[in-house]
């Protein structure tokens, strides 16, 4: 039976797929735990299934499967992150695959082992210690509709990937939640088309729905070490105002901070003071994780900012209010590249 060669092939992908993350934990992220974790599943999927008729009916050299993997370039892998989770979801599938099949022969308990295996992926691939990187760049996108002389979300999201944006933060704080949710889903996929990391400001929950790259908080909203809980492996970001946030935020495990306000700014009330300009030169040289200068930041003084510490600069109004986006940052890079 030909359903014995399907349960073979996503055997040996399964396996295949764990030794390739089993790899990387032991390799580069040397973790043990996870490694052993790892190992001890590989080896449930090579033993529990035994059955001489599997290599009876493997024909791996006749498989379609090679010939259309040979002319097809769609399993490309741009990053260790990419390899990550393309290789969980080898494995899920896989195990979905085997789980069914074996409903299919009647070996019903079995199948039930590769459930269980199956459920106890999704937990190891939310502890995996792999993130995305935080972008090393130079603009911080975020969206303010208010702002965007009538431009909806999803049209100056479009404009910021054009303008070369890569990294973009969605933030709204008076919409409804299914407002926040259909347009996070929206922009999730033109940023993943698009090889841009899509950061969710305050709500974790739709952050998490969208599988959005990263979630931005608050000094007033869940601490960090509650959020990585269910977040596992995102992107955190956390805006600070002074130099006690600053290092209780590296402590508390934040993968990058925001900085400021710089300067006043009108596009977020009730701002926390902050010593601005002086405050960004002490993270600029005290901090080692990545930090964004925000607050009130234009093109008419980011010179001034940069000389300061500025490296990568959130500019909300001064981006989404302009009529070109994309002359907008060209005109702002040019002037970065002064100095």
């Amino acid at each position: 039976m030909n359903i014995y060669r399907m349960i073979d092939a996503n055997i040996n992908r399964v396996s295949e797929g764990l030794r390739v993350l089993e790899d990387i934990s032991r390799f580069i992220l040397e973790d043990s735990d996870m490694s052993r974790s790892l190992k001890e599943m590989r080896h449930i999927v090579r033993k529990s299934f035994s059955d001489s008729k599997l290599i009876t009916f493997r024909d791996s050299c006749n498989d379609l499967g090679l010939s259309i993997s040979q002319s097809s370039t769609i399993d490309n892998k741009e990053d260790l992150l990419s390899l990550v989770e393309a290789n969980f979801k080898r494995v899920q599938e896989g195990l979905r695959s085997i789980e069914e099949s074996l409903k299919v022969l009647g070996h019903y308990d079995k199948s039930k082992v590769y459930e269980r295996l199956r459920y106890e992926s999704y937990d190891l691939e939310k502890k995996f210690g792999l993130k995305k990187d935080f972008i090393d760049t130079d603009i911080y996108g975020i969206t303010a509709e208010e702002f965007s002389l009538g431009r909806t979300n999803i049209q100056v999201v479009e404009e910021m990937i054009k303008a070369g944006i890569k990294i973009i933060q969605y933030r709204e704080k008076e919409k409804s939640k299914l407002e926040k949710y259909n347009e996070c889903k929206a922009i999730r996929k033109l940023t993943k088309d698009s090889g841009v990391t899509f950061i969710v400001n305050d709500d974790v929950d739709i952050a998490i729905a969208v599988e959005a790259d990263g979630i931005h908080l608050g000094q007033d909203d869940m601490p960090i070490e509650e959020v990585r809980k269910i977040a596992g492996n995102m992107i955190i970001g956390l805006s600070t105002h002074n130099i006690k946030q600053a290092k209780t935020a590296v402590e508390k495990g934040a993968d990058y901070i925001g900085v400021g306000p710089i300067f006043n700014t009108t596009t977020k009330k009730n701002v926390e003071k902050s010593e601005g300009l002086k405050y960004l030169k002490w993270v600029s040289e005290n901090i080692q994780i990545p930090y964004v200068a925000i607050g009130g930041i234009k093109e008419s003084n980011i010179i001034e900012v940069k000389k300061y510490g500025g490296k990568c600069f959130a500019m909300i109004s001064e981006i989404v209010s302009s009529p070109d986006i994309v002359k907008k940052v060209e005109s702002i890079r040019k002037l970065l590249k002064t100095i």
